[in-house]
């Protein structure tokens, strides 16, 4: 009798599944897709690594616009490039959203960050007060003064080290960050304080740590019944991460 209290859901979300994708089809006017398409799956099946090559050869055997089903979301492939202009010149409001992933969810404060906000009212004030306050002409000219200084002890710095092997991905890396606390805090975090030092080196790292997470794939994103199961991860990754953020960025405000 157990068994059944498994199974039967099962057989109901399937039923419903297909259901719902008959459904769909007939009663919109969606792209061509790719055949079979799996019950709760979609065609995540088709996905392998590297996947720019994997799409690339996809689109090259069924076309150059593509309705495909990444678990529960549909994904757009478009790989022709008067389709892609169609998409972001006259349809562009329609293709303006962003998807509402996890990590905007944990790491973008429920999607209210720039980087994750859905297109709206919110997200043109948030695009108003970036453009006003940090990349108006006026912004810009009031901080050129950091930009030239801390160019100009990167260019020392490379030439007392002339003479052994540099890393430069670092160094503009840290010139960066000096020239962005500089704006945000008026404080430099590198070649300065030690303990200043030690702060901007949590801080890059937390930096590097939310690119690494945010660009993983998360499979709970397309199907939810892995969260559900608690099969997740890169959730409880997401959640430390956004506590360390939290302290850092305390500490700098």
């Amino acid at each position: 009798m157990d068994h059944l209290f498994i199974i039967f859901p099962l057989l109901l979300l399937v039923v419903a599944y297909l259901y719902t994708a008959h459904f769909r089809h007939r009663t919109t006017n969606l792209p061509p897709t790719i055949s079979p398409t799996f019950p709760i799956i979609g065609h995540l099946y088709l996905l392998k690594k590297p996947l720019h090559r994997t799409l690339a050869t996809i689109s090259s055997k069924h076309g150059p616009i593509l309705l495909l089903r990444f678990g529960s979301r549909k994904v757009l492939l478009v790989t022709s490039a008067t389709i892609s202009e169609e998409c972001f010149t006259k349809n562009d409001i329609v293709f303006a959203n962003r998807p509402r992933l996890l990590a905007g969810k944990i790491l973008g404060s429920n999607n209210t960050s720039f980087g994750w906000a859905p297109y709206g009212d919110h997200w043109r004030n948030l695009r108003r007060i970036s453009t006003v306050e940090i990349l108006s002409t006026h912004r810009l000219n009031e901080f050129h003064e950091i930009r030239v200084d801390e160019g100009r002890l990167l260019v020392d710095k490379l030439i007392l080290m002339c003479s052994s092997t540099v890393n430069l991905s670092s160094m503009f890396n840290e010139m960066t960050l000096n020239v962005l606390m500089r704006m945000i805090s008026g404080k430099r975090y590198f070649g300065g304080d030690m303990e200043e030092e030690e702060e901007g080196k949590r801080f890059r790292e937390i930096v590097k740590e939310t690119f690494m997470v945010s660009g993983a794939s998360n499979l709970g994103d397309y199907l939810p019944v892995l969260r559900w199961l608690g099969v997740d991860g890169l959730e409880k990754k997401m959640i430390v991460l956004q506590k360390k953020k939290r302290f850092v960025y305390a500490r700098i405000g």
